[in-house]
């Protein structure tokens, strides 16, 4: 009889902190092996999604988990896993630009898992490094428990011994999210205001061009402009993902100047954080101007960017229509390339009363011109920086 092929044992998992991974890990590799459903509501920044399970596969697990118990959600995921599996594998190692052997990842399962869920999660049981070496490919789970460690543990046994699992998988991540954003504070913080369609989100970038790392984009966080219209053209995220893209933003920019655009409290449907809801309405105030043909032009080219988003934007000017008393129909406007008349019409009667209305008793440091908008973000950078000199100088004096 044929010899049978010697199975790689599977040993303790060595796995990193997210605080390590975050500051020394900007260009490796991490994967992120939850379901594309898990994955897609918030990730690590970077995080490439190589799912260990599909999403009706971890419904399925889960319920046996819950309703059965452990050793039946056991089951039903080892029988999922050993289908999945080598495609896995595959994928990891064109993602490492590692050549797996040939042998099979199944038969790896089978064996590791034949003894039970107990044996397994000792057999794989973490081991915390001192330090995250170079070319490490991290991969997590939700906590980092035993959906993570088996497969790391797996591609170690096969020859990728740069292969790690995060310490508490997504869930630390989440933690080191909320905790930074609990604890942040901006002392110098300046705010674009402005009437819609002067330009404020543009300057706003262009400032970021002229002095990385002085802005937070909290419009480009959410996926959304902050009105009813302000989904159209774009992707909103959910409340996890928006601050995870402010504590990227926040994490790694300079001390200095932190310049944000006015919002209201909610973004969309993404709510602004205490702390940094705390600096934009507590900042300095600049007020942007620019003349109704320039916003119209500005909004028009925002909202009528993408063609295939004109659906959605004709499906919201109906609602827009409804909090509007005798106004023309505005999809009947869109519909017949009425652009201009739209437009302003959606300034001058909807949008201008609301952001009126909610600037009442607000005092501006200065007024900058907004028509031309690499002058603008200029003049808010020279202003800014001017006034941060009398300031210090202020201070010397004193």
């Amino acid at each position: 009889m044929q010899n049978e092929i010697q199975l790689p044992p599977l040993a303790n998992v060595p796995v990193v902190r997210i605080e390590d991974v975050l500051e020394q890990h900007t260009h490796g590799l991490v994967i992120d092996l939850r379901s594309p459903g898990e994955y897609a509501h918030d990730h690590v920044p970077g995080a490439l999604n190589v799912p260990l399970l599909d999403d009706a596969g971890r419904a399925l697990v889960g319920l046996a988990y819950t309703q059965e118990s452990p050793g039946a959600g056991f089951q039903h995921g080892q029988a999922l896993i050993e289908a999945r599996i080598a495609e896995l594998v595959q994928e990891v190692a064109e993602l490492a630009a590692w050549d797996a052997p040939t042998l099979d990842p199944a038969r790896v399962v089978r064996a590791a898992t034949q003894a039970g869920l107990e044996e397994l999660d000792a057999l794989v049981a973490p081991q915390l490094p001192s330090s995250l070496e170079q070319g490490a490919v991290v991969l997590h789970c939700w906590r980092g428990g035993l959906r993570s460690r088996s497969v790391v543990g797996l591609l170690r046994a096969m020859g990728l011994d740069r292969a790690v699992g995060l310490h508490g998988g997504y869930k630390a991540y989440r933690s080191l999210v909320i905790e930074e954003l609990e604890q942040w504070s901006s002392r110098q913080t300046y705010v674009l205001r402005g009437l819609t369609g002067v330009g404020k989100t543009l300057v706003l970038r262009e400032i970021e061009r002229l002095r990385p790392g002085w802005t937070l984009d909290l419009e480009g966080c959410a996926g959304h402009r902050s009105s009813l219209l302000g989904m159209v053209g774009l992707d909103p995220v959910s409340q996890k993902e928006f601050e995870s893209r402010m504590g990227t933003c926040l994490r790694h920019r300079p001390v200095g100047p932190l310049v944000l655009e006015g919002e209201s409290r909610r973004v969309g449907d993404a709510v602004i954080p205490a702390p940094v809801w705390a600096a934009l309405d507590g900042g300095e105030n600049l007020l942007l101007r620019a003349d109704i043909p320039r916003r119209i032009e500005v909004l028009a080219t925002d909202y009528l960017a993408q063609t295939k988003a004109l659906p959605k934007l004709r499906e919201q000017l109906i609602k827009v229509e409804e909090r509007m008393q005798g106004t023309p129909d505005l999809p009947g406007l869109l519909d017949a390339g009425r652009i201009d008349e739209l437009v302003k019409l959606l300034l001058t009667d909807y949008y201008d009363p609301l952001y009126l209305h909610s600037e009442v008793g607000r005092s501006y440091a200065c007024e900058i011109d907004a028509s031309d908008v690499g002058q603008a973000a200029l003049d808010v950078v020279d202003w800014i920086e001017g006034s941060a000199e009398i300031k210090t100088a202020g201070a010397n004096h004193a």
